[in-house]
């Protein structure tokens, strides 16, 4: 059995991979951490895991010192000092924070503010979005699990990027909206009840965290430098991800070339789903799973590809594609863990 353990884990991706993990048949939950409630247990702070997972909330050292693989779901700069310790122990970490996503320092300075305490630790990192760099991933010791939005639209994309299909030297329009649980269990003016209930408005327009790892991850499938135009709101829902992308198609492209490109992309990857024809993916039907919906459609008259991509933003945009990413460094299926299937509503 995996020895797991959470850094974080009375946050909201914290406690959805206690959730997973404690239905994992090869993973063992050993130890959680949360700087909060040092001495409690989880199941006090949420109580659905009540006889689940009683497990009482310890140091990160302790965390370290019993666990094949660490997840750390804490804010940007911190869990690089974790990371570091994971690996002079030969523990496997998991960041599903922001410090190991982006490949230059620079970008991360100015996004962040913050800077790489060790290069080496940057370079034995990988970046980690298994539909798209699955081989990459492999024998890796230290992971940077994909934002939530980057997610989304990196699998909505990638197909018609990687294929030449649609033009990169226009602008692409990234068009977002998230549950309000992206923004953490921290509360903010923005996700008080009575500011997000029965509203619905852009936030962070055109300077949000997530464009740098965007472009990153999309240049990187089309090979080219590719600059987006990304604008997230906030739904007043607690959890899901809805991304429509538009992009310019080539001349004499149709949208069947398109599809065609889709579905051979996609056709061996359990967790990617596209669409028939005239269906739009809607991200209740991705509730609760490890699941990402896209569907296709073209204005013919602008020669306009529209890209709907829906996930989860607490599984496949973080918890759930963490495991995927723990299944594939120590050779496990995939899937393992992750069967669950999406709530009907």
């Amino acid at each position: 059995m995996i020895k797991v353990g959470i850094i974080g884990a009375t946050g909201y991706a914290g406690v959805e991979l206690v959730r997973i993990i404690t239905n994992h048949p090869q993973a063992e939950l050993t130890a959680v951490c949360s700087v909060s409630f040092v001495g409690q247990p989880i199941s006090e702070v949420y109580p659905s895991l009540n006889g689940i997972c009683d497990l009482k909330c310890v140091t990160a050292e302790e965390v370290i010192e019993q666990s094949d693989v660490v997840f750390a779901g804490v804010q940007a700069g911190i869990s690089q000092e974790f990371a570091k310790q994971c690996y002079e122990k030969g523990v496997k970490f998991i960041d599903l924070g922001a410090d190991f996503r982006l490949e230059d320092e620079e970008d991360y300075k100015q996004w962040y503010g913050g800077e790489y305490i060790d290069k080496k630790l940057h370079e034995e990192a990988i970046y980690a979005l298994p539909e798209l760099f699955r081989e990459q991933i492999k024998g890796k010791s230290i992971i940077g699990n994909p934002g939530c939005y980057p997610t989304s639209v990196a699998l909505g994309l990638a197909p018609a990027l990687r294929a030449g299909l649609v033009k990169t030297d226009d602008n692409i329009i990234i068009d977002s909206k998230s549950g309000v649980t992206g923004a953490g269990r921290k509360l903010t003016d923005t996700s008080h009840y009575p500011a997000c209930n029965e509203a619905f408005s852009p936030y962070k327009i055109a300077c949000h965290r997530h464009t740098p790892e965007i472009e990153q991850t999309l240049s990187k499938v089309a090979n080219t430098k590719i600059t987006v135009t990304f604008v997230p709101h906030l739904l007043p829902l607690n959890r899901g991800i809805i991304s429509t992308m538009y992009v310019k198609a080539k001349d004499g492209v149709s949208l069947e070339q398109i599809r065609s490109e889709y579905e051979k992309a996609y056709k061996d990857e359990q967790f990617v789903r596209v669409l028939a024809d005239g269906k739009t993916a809607n991200l209740r039907d991705v509730k609760c799973s490890n699941y990402c919906d896209i569907s296709l459609h073209f204005d013919s008259r602008t020669s306009t590809l529209i890209v709907v991509s829906t996930i989860d933003n607490m599984v496949k945009g973080a918890a759930g594609q963490a495991i995927q990413n723990m299944n594939i460094i120590f050779g496990l299926p995939e899937n393992t863990g992750l069967n669950m299937v999406p709530t009907a509503f």
